[in-house]
């Protein structure tokens, strides 16, 4: 598992972010035309707490790429027959040749999610466990590039966005149940999440923590972080000038 410790840049200004943001942006635009030329299959995860900043952070990735070859998939409430076959369910989600899919939550919701609120039974939740990194292997076997990205928030700073949705007239609406109920249960959600950590973090496919209490340094480092990770043509990050981030394992 890779950590990414960003918190120092938190005084960046409007206008540096505004311009990083723009120079990545075009970046990944390169990354998405050598995915379409080779016929790449990508799939991007995104997990993390309510009000962690998964779906603004995906949009800022995705809101300049083409169109067709990119899928985004938010997880809602699965049906019966996706919640008896969990990971068979989701294969169907997944990136076809020269495609980018980007996952708001995804099958890792019933290693956290699912098994605290009571969704997903115990025996449903290990079955999972037991499973899911030989299902990950063979996904890359069959040419599939899996990145796993965890944003991480602190209990204030959720806590406090949640008062943000509740008050605001035009984002009320995302404040639910779930949310506070969730919140309540922090501590068995944090048991929860190391697990998946300690179990599901393996060699072929680490999870990445960024920390996301400043929603600009989490955009800016899953971008930088994703496009570390490909060798695509013309690539030009400059990561090292702009900024000093330290990655430790």
């Amino acid at each position: 598992m890779k950590f990414f410790d960003l918190n120092q840049y938190e005084g960046i200004s409007d206008g540096f972010y505004t311009e990083e943001i723009r120079r990545l942006q075009i970046e990944f635009l390169k990354l998405q035309e050598w995915v379409i030329e080779k016929k790449k299959r990508i799939a991007i995860v995104f997990e993390g707490r309510d009000a962690a900043g998964k779906t603004g952070t995906i949009n800022t990735i995705k809101c300049n790429l083409i169109p067709e070859y990119v899928n985004y998939f938010h997880l809602g409430k699965p049906n019966i027959n996706e919640s008896r076959n969990w990971l068979r369910s989701f294969e169907k989600k997944m990136p076809k040749a020269g495609e980018i899919t980007f996952f708001d939550r995804s099958w890792y919701s019933r290693a956290t999610v699912e098994i605290v609120m009571g969704y997903a039974s115990p025996k449903q939740y290990n079955n999972f466990m037991n499973k899911v990194n030989s299902w990950e292997d063979n996904l890359k076997s069959e040419g599939l590039e899996l990145q796993k990205i965890y944003l991480s928030i602190s209990k204030v700073e959720q806590k406090k966005r949640f008062i943000y949705r509740k008050e605001d007239p035009l984002k009320y609406w995302k404040l639910t149940d779930h949310d506070l109920n969730m919140l309540k249960k922090w501590d068995t959600y944090s048991d929860f999440k190391q697990r998946m950590f300690d179990r599901t973090s393996t060699k072929n496919h680490p999870w990445s923590v960024i920390r996301s209490n400043n929603r600009k340094i989490a955009r800016l480092s899953s971008l930088r972080l994703i496009l570390n990770q490909f060798d695509y043509p013309k690539k030009k990050l400059e990561f090292e000038n702009r900024f000093n981030s330290r990655i430790t394992n």
